[in-house]
């Protein structure tokens, strides 16, 4: 298999509608339509050609937190968020 294989493809052992392929392998990671779950990987050989699944935006991490977030974001200043809260109540009380 080529090393630069690396996400969802379809299920070169035709058991599920998608495999997890790292470096080339196929991973015991499955999933069909949204349900995601496990499946060991086949003895034998290979039975299709995997082919790449593109992935929609939430499925490529990019809605996801990174660790070092909370390191990148502005420090918290209690009188702003005061008059945040102030604004707030004060524009749902008519």
């Amino acid at each position: 298999m080529d090393e630069t294989i690396e996400g969802w493809y379809s299920d070169p052992f035709a058991r599920h509608e998608a495999r997890w392929m790292s470096q080339g392998n196929p991973t015991s990671l499955v999933r069909d339509g949204a349900v995601e779950g496990s499946d060991p990987v086949a003895n034998g050989p290979a039975v299709a050609v995997p082919v790449r699944i593109e992935t929609g935006p939430a499925e490529n991490a990019s809605d996801l937190l990174r660790a070092d977030d909370a390191e990148r974001a502005l420090p918290y200043e209690h009188g702003q968020a005061t008059r945040n809260a102030l604004d707030a109540f004060d524009q749902s009380n008519p």
